[in-house]
Formats: structure tokens, sequence, C-alpha cells
């Protein structure tokens, strides 16, 4: 479906019916760098007969408007926080993948009456996010060419199917140039470190054991230090593309996340 919010269009996926009660979360999905909603498909199969699931392309990437500005942190909050309203969410879980992690952690931040929780994978940190100056320009150099698929031997842990390496490269082939440019020269350098004190929900965070970028270590000094109740969970056999290397193990840590927390609870199960 197209939404809009905050003076664009988004495109979004949405799957599974909604509950007009809000006792049963909506699961909106905010992609990683480069992506889309399409990156979230094999882990929505999986939950939408149970959850509502709605996920946007984030402005400047898939099918969504890409206006020549806003893409601040702050800009891609709101576009998300208008898309929960215009699609009359009563109760949502925001579930974010690197770059959609930080814009999930903006968003809770603002403290909104009906967000449920954060369940956030290899989240971007609030901090400046690390990456050697010599890999930033890289990617800024080589955007809108095939090498995309060697950046993504280089995030990934094993072989991903073919289908989903396809979608891989074409999602960052169509991403647009100003989003792409937006996102490493200033999003990730954004510090919104001093806002995460106010985030007030139970707090999910999913990291790739092989992940050699955003790791385990640099998760919990980053992030789950600096919320009160976030709990840190390691996938042994993923880097850093987790919803396309591990679907169902996702799937999975998002509905036993949203059971337990449905049940009252203020803080992840022990152990995830």
């Amino acid at each position: 479906m197209r939404i809009k919010t905050n003076g664009i269009t988004l495109n979004v996926l949405e799957q599974g019916a909604s509950d007009s009660t809000g006792k049963r979360p909506t699961l909106v999905f905010l992609h990683y760098f480069g992506g889309s909603s399409q990156a979230w498909t094999e882990v929505i199969n999986r939950l939408s007969t149970d959850y509502h699931c709605i996920a946007p392309d984030l402005r400047g990437f898939g099918e969504s408007d890409a206006p020549p500005c806003g893409y601040s942190v702050k800009d891609y909050a709101d576009d998300v926080g208008g898309l929960i309203a215009a699609a009359n969410v009563k109760t949502c879980v925001l579930v974010g993948h690197s770059m959609g992690g930080k814009i999930a952690l903006s968003l809770a931040a603002r403290r909104p009456a009906n967000l449920h929780s954060l369940v956030l994978l290899a989240p971007s940190p609030p901090t400046p996010e690390p990456m050697p100056e010599e890999e930033r320009t890289r990617l800024l150099t080589t955007h809108g060419n095939r090498a995309a698929v060697e950046t993504l031997g280089k995030i990934t842990a094993h072989p991903v199917p073919t289908p989903l390496l396809n979608l891989f490269v074409e999602d960052n082939l169509r991403s647009s140039q100003q989003a792409w440019r937006a996102w490493l020269e200033r999003g990730s350098r954004e510090d919104i470190s001093a806002d995460m004190t106010r985030i007030d929900v139970p707090v999910l965070i999913v990291a790739g054991g092989m992940d050699e970028s955003l790791t385990a270590k640099l998760l919990r000094r980053e992030v789950v230090r600096r919320i009160g109740g976030a709990r840190l969970t390691t996938l042994p056999d993923v880097a850093h593309l987790l919803p396309l290397e591990n679907p169902a193990a996702i799937a999975e840590l998002i509905h036993q996340h949203c059971q337990f927390c449905g049940r009252g609870n203020k803080t992840p199960l022990k152990g995830l």
C-alpha cells in the first residue's frame, strides 16, 4: 500500500490482520541501510498468521519517495511516527535492523503512547557508528554498481540463497543517491545518546555472533548500558544481515519477546 506522511509517500508492505482492540501489537519493521521492506518478507511470512505486520520502504529507499532533503534520523522517525498514525495502529512493536534500529531508538525516545516495546537487530548505535573511513569512502564511491555483491560477502557469515542475494543487490542498486550519501555522511554519525534515558519500554537487542562491525561487545557498551531494562542476545551463526541469514530464528525471537512482554513483564525473557 502507499501512505502519505510527513510530506512524502511511503511504499508499505502490509501482511496479517490488524487487531482493533490493540491487545495484540502490530509489528512495524524498519530495514537496514540500502535495503527495503522486502528484506523482511521471510520474517513476516512466519509472523503474519499471528500479528499484523507493516514494513515501509524508508524515504529514499525501495519504492518510496526520495526528496532532495530530509534524511536526518529525526526525519526518518517523523516518517515512521506518521505512518503508524496513518495506519491507525493501536499498539506497536518497533523492529529495527541496523539503520532502522537507530530510527526506532529515536522514535521510542519520544515515548509514543502506543509503543509496546522494541526489538533491535544489530542496531546502528545512538552514538556515531564506528566505521573505518576507507570503508565509508568505498561505500560512497561504489554506490549504484554491482559492488554490492562484494559488500554482502563481508557482512554475512554464510552464503545466502540466490533469491535473497538478488534481493540484496537490487535493493542496494535502487537506493537513491541522496539517501545513500546522507546516511553515510551524516545520519550514521548523529549522536542521539542523550535521549536514550527516556526510553521506558522493554528492549530486546539481537547481535550476530559473526558480525565484525556491530559486535555484541559494541552493542552492549553503546546501546544496552544506555537503556534501562534492555537485554542482549546473540545468534552465533549469523553476521550482520540477520533477517536474511536466519529469518526463522529472528521470527521466533520476536514472537517470544511479544508473548512475554504481553503478559505484563517489563523486560525480555532472561537469556534473550
